[in-house]
């Protein structure tokens, strides 16, 4: 049994935003404090749809890395590395294309999407097509247990599981399986051998759950047994296969109910974004012009917040009592727009200040910015090369 662990990525394709904020980052803060985590800058699938303009690859890598330590990203709790850096990402993503049906890539809904949504470039590739399995090595590379991911997401995971599973059921036949694993029960000592015995059999002859967690327990705590012989023990657990590959879970979470500027989803494309790192000038001017009610032409006009982007930032920003100070202060034309937005204002630069004080020390000394990436892609390649020691050794490519 592997232990739990998170892996997730994003893509550098320009300056983080707020929308990355409150859907995916602070999510990540939180979690770095309950499980091992690595997070990486997916520099390979930026290329997938960038292929023909990387320049802003490098310096967007560098700036989203600053932007997740200013976010609170603590490199002492979470793994931060830049997947380029550890090539076995690559290795793996060449050996799973050898074994995954074409159909599983073609019927990945987000490539047809994709396809239609960027008609102006130009995707028949294979990098773009093979996307989603790329993304399913930078996962089972470290063998995770957990992806967070929002819910339009949940198919690439499931895809993710589907490409474990057969590769384990492809490659785990290892020759003399059942004598090896038979030989790994009497390392245990003979009290705990009988024990795994009678749990084994409680869980395939009776479906005994609780069986099955107890002997997986057991397993994780014999410190007599090599990786590989635990390996075949919890395999010989569940049927008569070596667990290579991990079957990660999707970790569902909640959509970002932060909207940009104009009331659609905030995105650099559109316009509407504040950046993580921007000036409180520019912020203020922003919200400031913000588009209101279409109905208050006048300040002596009254408004229904419901149909102001305004209002969209107070449920995000503001507490009861200001939200309902809005609410009757526009509805009466008691309160004009911009007395409305400056609640909105004031939190925002509230909320990045700590942000602009976090990055200030790694502008002004970049090299601390390169030793975390450095020690993180040190970190993560130790990990993906265990793995691929074992993928290479299922795959018959263990030479040496």
């Amino acid at each position: 049994m592997f232990p739990d662990r998170v892996v997730s990525g994003m893509r550098p394709t320009g300056l983080m935003h707020l929308g990355h904020y409150h859907g995916a980052l602070k999510n990540w803060i939180r979690l770095q404090s309950e499980l091992p985590c690595l997070f990486f800058v997916a520099d390979w699938h930026a290329l997938t749809t960038h292929y023909d303009d990387p320049a802003i690859i490098e310096k967007s890598t560098w700036d989203m890395v600053i932007d997740w330590l200013a976010a609170g990203i603590d490199p002492s709790q979470a793994t931060i590395f830049i997947q380029s850096r550890v090539p076995e990402h690559a290795e793996l993503h060449l050996l799973l294309s050898m074994a995954t049906p074409l159909g599983w890539l073609e019927r990945a809904p987000t490539y047809k999407d994709q396809i239609e949504n960027l008609a102006t470039r130009d995707l028949a590739t294979y990098g773009f097509l093979g996307y989603p399995l790329l993304q399913a090595a930078d996962v089972l590379i470290y063998r995770a247990t957990q992806v967070p991911v929002g819910e339009d997401q949940v198919p690439h995971i499931e895809m993710m599981r589907e490409i474990a599973r057969r590769f384990n059921h492809l490659y785990g036949k290892e020759p003399g399986f059942e004598q090896k694993a038979l030989a790994a029960v009497k390392k245990l000592g003979s009290k705990r051998a009988r024990l795994y015995a009678e749990l084994r059999t409680a869980y395939r002859q009776e479906g005994d759950d609780a069986a099955l967690e107890q002997a997986q327990a057991l397993l994780e705590e014999a410190g007599s047994l090599s990786n590989i012989d635990r390996e075949r023990l919890f395999g010989y657990l569940e049927g008569s296969h070596k667990l290579i590959l991990v079957e990660p879970q999707a970790k569902l979470t909640e959509a970002s109910r932060l909207p940009g500027l104009d009331g659609r989803k905030m995105s650099k494309s559109y316009g509407n974004a504040v950046s993580l790192r921007e000036e409180p000038a520019s912020v203020t001017k922003k919200i400031r012009t913000m588009p209101t009610d279409p109905a208050r032409v006048h300040r002596s006009d009254p408004g229904d917040p419901l149909k102001c982007p305004v209002w969209q930032l107070h449920e995000v920003y503001s507490d009861r009592n200001t939200q309902d100070w809005v609410m009757k202060g526009c509805a009466s034309a008691g309160i004009g727009c911009l007395e409305c937005k400056q609640p909105v204002v004031d939190a925002v630069l509230a909320e990045q200040e700590p942000m602009h004080e976090r990055a200030q020390q790694y502008l002004d000394d970049p090299t601390l910015v390169r030793a975390i990436v450095a020690d993180g892609c040190e970190k993560a390649r130790r990990l993906a090369q265990e793995t691929m020691r074992d993928v290479r050794e299922a795959m018959g490519l263990s030479y040496w």
